[in-house]
């Protein structure tokens, strides 16, 4: 394999393919602060759902070349644990999209059986494909082989790459849908191993699947927001252990790729 990257990672900028802006860090997290916190971090831009929408559309049309916009069917009383029940949805899906760019439909969460609503995943599915955007699902691997299912075509994040899934589950999901795009955030102290070096499990998914795997912060608290430094320090460190080929693609060009989008340092300290 080619040299590791080593400190020239500091070089890239990054996409992070993770965020939330949810109502509680709308105060002690202003809209310049949260793109403050992306340049000192050498994030040229971010995928961003929130609850509630507002928070997406506020960092967006803060800085509309930074955010790309996704929209989770989260609002009211629908949640993640029951949002598939509700009869408004999609109505509330179609609205969301037709007022603002979204450019993906979620993230949303899939937790159990009771939560595959075929006729609503269609309907969802339809939107996604009508538009050319993909689906961010947080679920273990069924819920994604189902979806798959349902659409082998329609195109999916899958977020934090299965999070509690081990990493064997994670290659064979990986290697079962060519299409499977998957963030990984709150892996990445599992990626890197505890001798600051890559785990052997993940260093095969990462070479075996480096064109559909993206970084992330996930920001789904305050406290996630008070380290956003950190997690951003320790996906450079990983990183780093890459050749530049790979270690570019995860870092920004395979959302690139996803997105149509022109990711470089030159957007750092813009809005």
């Amino acid at each position: 394999r080619p040299e590791p990257l080593g400190d020239a990672i500091g070089d890239l900028p990054l996409f992070d393919a993770h965020i939330h802006y949810k109502e509680p860090a709308w105060a002690p997290y202003p809209v310049e602060r949260i793109i403050e916190l992306m340049d000192e971090n050498g994030v040229a831009m971010g995928l961003v759902s929130s609850t509630p929408d507002d928070g997406t559309i506020m960092l967006w049309e803060h800085a509309p070349e930074r955010i790309v916009p996704e929209l989770r069917p989260y609002h009211g009383d629908a949640g993640s644990s029951n949002w598939t029940a509700f009869e408004d949805i999609e109505a509330y899906l179609e609205e969301r999209l037709e007022q603002y760019p979204h450019e993906g439909i979620g993230e949303f969460h899939i937790r159990s059986e009771a939560m595959w609503n075929e006729p609503l995943m269609r309907k969802v599915i339809a939107m996604a494909k009508e538009r050319n955007i993909p689906l961010h699902i947080h679920s273990g691997t069924e819920p994604i082989r189902w979806v798959y299912g349902v659409d082998p075509e329609v195109k999916i994040i899958w977020a934090h790459a299965g999070l509690g899934e081990s990493a064997s589950d994670v290659y064979a999901l990986m290697a079962e849908f060519p299409n499977l795009y998957a963030d990984t955030s709150l892996r990445e102290y599992e990626i890197l191993g505890f001798e600051s070096e890559l785990d052997p499990e993940w260093e095969k998914i990462i070479f075996d699947f480096q064109d559909r795997l993206m970084i992330g912060s996930d920001t789904w608290v305050n406290s996630q927001w008070d380290r956003y430094s950190d997690i951003m320090d320790i996906n450079r460190q990983w990183l780093s252990l890459l050749p530049r080929e790979v270690a570019e693609k995860i870092a920004y060009k395979n959302a690139e790729k996803l997105f149509g989008r022109s990711v470089s340092m030159d957007l750092v300290g813009t809005n």
